[in-house]
């Protein structure tokens, strides 16, 4: 069996932190719920990782924030270029306009260093089926940050829209929809396989600027008008 061919059920996990005591901890507490959690790799600084990512076949990317904070929402797009996995940010700061950077930036979730382990591993299987793990009040800073970026751009994203196909704007009504439900339950419901829904998904980033789907929810939410047909609603 080819060394990283995941197992059933598994979900491979990339840790990123300089922080001796955390990474230890963090690596037994996966080792501790094997099967359901496996090490994919380890790093102490992003740009390491990013030379040990393509070979790690991770799921999820659990990030530190905290040990270079600034540098590392900056790593977080770079992060994501070089793997499929999802990023969760750990996090032990209340700086809430940095923490929301790094959903902004790409990363799909924040969990709080104090928090228990039942909820870290949760945060770590809802990332990985693809929904965000955020509070009520961040996703709603989250939208209103995104569609303030975008007011004075109509013209620019008219364009953007007119570019999408007819499959991807249903997609983009689901989604919109059914916010938080994992893709395999998006697929079915569109009458289409998870890898063609991928493929959607990375076409309609490319077309409409945004990295992630939480970001196309916002965008979907501030065009609504545009994305969403009456008779789809």
């Amino acid at each position: 069996m080819d060394s990283h061919q995941k197992t059933h059920h598994s979900i491979r996990v990339f840790l990123i932190s300089d922080h001796c005591l955390i990474a230890r901890g963090l690596q037994h507490l996966i080792k501790q719920h094997e099967p359901a959690l496996l090490m994919a790799g380890s790093a102490t600084s992003c740009n390491s990782a990013i030379d040990l990512l393509p070979n790690a076949s991770a799921d999820v990317i659990l990030l530190d924030l905290d040990f270079d904070t600034e540098q590392v929402l900056k790593d977080i797009p770079h992060l994501l270029n070089k793997s499929t996995a999802k990023i969760l940010v750990l996090s032990r700061m209340r700086n809430q306009a940095l923490l929301d950077k790094t959903i902004l930036a790409g990363a799909c979730g924040i969990v709080d260093a104090k928090a228990s382990i039942d909820i870290l591993t949760a945060a770590i299987t809802k990332v990985h089926e693809g929904q965000m793990w955020l509070d009520r009040a961040t996703t709603n800073r989250i939208f209103v940050k995104f569609s303030r970026g975008h007011v004075d751009q109509a013209d620019q994203h008219h364009d953007k829209i007119a570019s999408l196909t007819r499959s991807e704007k249903r997609v983009i009504t689901y989604l919109a929809e059914n916010v938080g439900a994992p893709g395999k339950v998006i697929a079915m419901k569109l009458g289409i396989s998870e890898s063609t829904l991928r493929n959607h998904l990375s076409s309609i980033y490319g077309k409409l600027d945004v990295i992630n789907r939480h970001g196309l929810i916002a965008y979907a939410q501030q065009f609504r008008s545009q994305l969403l047909p009456t008779e789809n609603r």
